[in-house]
C-alpha cells in the first residue's frame, strides 16, 4: 500500500498551464507504475498519463498528447503532471494512482489513489 496525495489544482484560463503534483509515502514508490486519471462530471474516470516505475516511458491519451507532460521524481517519491494549453473541456477532478503490476490504461489496473484535486480552466 502506497498513501498518495495530489496538489497543485486550480482555477486557469483556457491556454494556461498547471502542473499538479502527487506525493507519495513509503520506501517502495520506484517499484510501481504511475499513472494520471481525470473524472469530470457525470463521465467515467479516464486515463490521462502513464509513467513506467524508472520514468523512461511515458503514454499518453491522444486529447493531452503534446500538451501535458509526465514525470516522476524517484529520490522525492513524487509524481507530477505538466498541464499546458489548457482547455476548457480538461476540467475535472484529477488523480493520481499506483499499479504494484505492470502499466495499464484501465482504472482497475491500478492499486492505490489519492484523493484528487480540482483543474478547472475557464474559457
Amino acid at each position: 500500500q502506497v498513501q498518495l496525495v495530489e496538489s497543485g489544482g486550480g482555477l486557469v484560463q483556457a491556454g494556461g498551464s498547471l502542473r499538479l503534483s502527487c506525493a507519495a509515502s513509503g520506501r517502495t514508490f520506484s517499484s510501481y507504475a504511475m499513472g494520471w486519471f481525470r473524472q469530470a462530471p457525470g463521465k467515467e474516470r479516464e486515463f490521462v498519463a502513464g509513467i513506467n516505475r524508472a520514468g523512461r516511458n511515458t503514454y499518453y491519451t491522444d486529447s493531452v498528447k503534446g500538451r501535458f507532460t509526465i514525470s516522476r521524481d524517484n529520490v522525492k517519491n513524487t509524481v507530477y503532471l505538466q498541464m499546458n494549453s489548457l482547455k476548457p473541456e480538461d476540467t475535472a477532478v484529477y488523480y493520481c494512482a499506483a499499479a504494484h503490476y505492470g502499466l495499464g490504461q484501465r482504472p482497475q489496473e491500478y492499486d492505490d489513489w489519492g484523493q484528487g484535486t480540482q483543474v478547472t480552466v475557464s474559457s
